[in-house]
């Protein structure tokens, strides 16, 4: 079974996770900087079957595209075009920076670790993939 494969585009870093072969788990794959994203994609999808790309979709408190649209939804015509046979799906991404920084507290990571803006942004798009399978029922 094909993977999915979820992004958190930020204009810096963009976060990267995947389910399993079995579209069961989300896990973090990565962190790349933002003009790097399309090569390390156009690689992965050599070596992995995804039938669909999760991307983040920022919104506001009022359910508003949030500042960053702007940058995001290039990003996503620029995928569309560039992988016309894999699906794109929006998530709404609003609170999963809140949501990976308690993780990485609950988790018991120190406050360096906690520092990691990387790491941030991959459990971020490991939380926008979990909600994206739960929508589904996954």
């Amino acid at each position: 079974m094909p993977k999915i494969l979820a992004i958190d585009y930020g204009q810096k870093r963009v976060g990267i996770a995947v389910t399993d072969d079995l579209q069961i788990i989300a896990s973090g794959l990565t962190t790349v900087h933002s003009k790097d994203v399309i090569t390390f994609l156009e690689d992965y999808f050599s070596k992995n079957q995804v039938e669909c790309i999760v991307v983040g979709d920022p919104k506001d408190l009022k359910n508003n595209p949030a500042e960053s649209a702007r940058f995001i939804e290039p990003f996503v015509k620029h995928l569309s075009r560039k992988f016309p046979n894999i699906k794109i799906e929006r998530v709404d991404e609003r609170f999963t920076s809140k949501m990976a920084f308690q993780t990485m507290i609950d988790a018991g990571l120190g406050k360096k670790a906690r520092q990691n803006k990387a790491l941030v942004d991959e459990i971020s798009a490991t939380i926008i993939l979990q909600s994206y399978m739960e929508s589904r029922g996954c």
